[in-house]
């Protein structure tokens, strides 16, 4: 996975060592935490629209 180009949000600071960073693929979406980055979750493009746009509605958040 390491000639893959990440990119990570650019809210993110240039010396942050912990931020999601993702990579385009033919296939897909690749995720990972940079502290950890030998850990990579795959995803579709759809997928993963699909979970932003939840996130941004409030669909995913519950009162505890």
């Amino acid at each position: 996975m390491s000639d893959l180009t990440w990119r990570k949000s650019s809210f993110s600071e240039a010396a942050a060592a912990n931020c999601v960073e993702l990579a385009a693929v033919p296939d897909g979406i690749r995720i990972r935490e940079s502290d950890e980055p030998e850990a990579v979750v795959r995803t579709t493009s759809a997928a993963l629209g699909g979970f932003i746009r939840a996130i941004k509605t409030g669909r995913l958040d519950r009162t505890l």
